[in-house]
């Protein structure tokens, strides 16, 4: 724990130096990947803690990054304090579909997220009020100092980043994360012992939606601009499962592990080589491939194992059974 307050503490250090330590292009980097690494940490949370994987978390950048646009302007208010109304958005509409979406199991589920998303992104198509096809700038921008934006867009991607991990962190490690982690290993056997499979999946659901739309938020509001075939793109979860599948899916260290893979080969292949977007696309598929025949857990596990690391292990060790003879013959001895 010890070792994790510093690095945590090294971290927001680094954070709060950031601005002045990168240039003007490398903090609009970071700040991208700080806040896909805030996204997966979500889907992470979903699907690696509570077994329930979406396909449709693309819906909760959406609705996220609109209601932040929607609300800022029509109050005429600075988007740095409309914020909260991102997440808040995002939770209550997370909230609403959860019953339902519950009866559904699985691929059911997931099928049904990704249905979800697209009605959604139709409704928003379609409605003139918001913009339709061509989406909506941010009018309030005005209210903002635009000398401090590019560093604002940073220090928040990267509190929103350290805060989803060390809050999973915390979460994972509390009584209602190990049974939640019960409730991902088998729901049947959860229950059997008293834990409240609905009730978990839930609050977990809601608080995966919560994050997306303020990682969604922030994203937009760097862009001054949204449009609904950009926050509704499919993309964003094909990115979250990417990172988290190939780092390593139910871990906090994985999706850190496959941001750094998920940019890297980006940069490498657009910039460094100079190749298409296609060939970017081809790579990053032949290297999930790869990865999942070679160890379907992600990179993370197998290194973490071959080399006695812990770094974010949120993971129980079982007590040792009592030797039953030994104490029957101390017993015996008293006796």
């Amino acid at each position: 724990m010890r070792g994790i307050a510093i690095s945590l503490t090294i971290a927001a250090a680094l954070l709060v130096a950031g601005p002045w330590l990168l240039g003007e292009g490398t903090l609009r980097f970071a700040t991208e990947c700080l806040l896909v690494l805030a996204m997966a940490q979500m889907w992470n949370l979903l699907a690696g803690y509570a077994g329930l994987v979406s396909f449709g978390h693309q819906v909760f950048v959406g609705i996220g990054a609109y209601g932040l646009f929607l609300i800022s302007d029509t109050f005429e208010l600075s988007p740095y304090w409309v914020l909260p109304i991102a997440p808040l958005a995002c939770a209550v509409v997370a909230a609403i579909i959860a019953r339902p979406l519950f009866r559904l199991r699985e691929a059911y589920f997931s099928i049904a997220m990704w249905v979800f998303s697209e009605i959604v992104a139709a409704l928003v198509m379609k409605a003139g009020w918001l913009g339709g096809t061509s989406g909506l700038p941010l009018k309030s921008s005005r209210l903002m100092d635009l000398d401090w934006f590019e560093p604002a867009l940073f220090w928040m991607a990267g509190t929103l980043a350290l805060g989803t991990i060390g809050g999973l962190f915390v979460l994972m490690r509390s009584g209602f994360g190990l049974g939640l982690m019960s409730v991902r290993d088998n729901d049947l056997a959860a229950m059997s012992v008293g834990v409240d499979v609905q009730r978990n999946r839930f609050i977990v659901f809601v608080l995966s939606a919560a994050g997306c739309g303020l990682a969604g938020a922030v994203s937009f509001l760097g862009n001054l601009y949204v449009s609904p075939a950009a926050a509704f793109d499919v993309n964003w979860v094909v990115y979250m499962m990417f990172v988290v599948m190939i780092g390593g899916i139910g871990t906090l260290e994985g999706p850190i592990i496959g941001t750094v893979i998920f940019f890297g080969l980006r940069e490498l292949i657009t910039d460094q080589l100079g190749l298409s977007a296609g060939w970017y696309l081809v790579a990053l598929g032949s290297v999930a491939v790869i990865v999942m025949l070679w160890s379907p857990r992600g990179l993370w596990p197998p290194l973490r194992d071959r080399f006695g690391l812990n770094l974010l292990g949120v993971g129980r060790t079982a007590p040792v059974a009592p030797d039953l003879a030994a104490v029957a013959g101390k017993a015996g001895q008293i006796g």
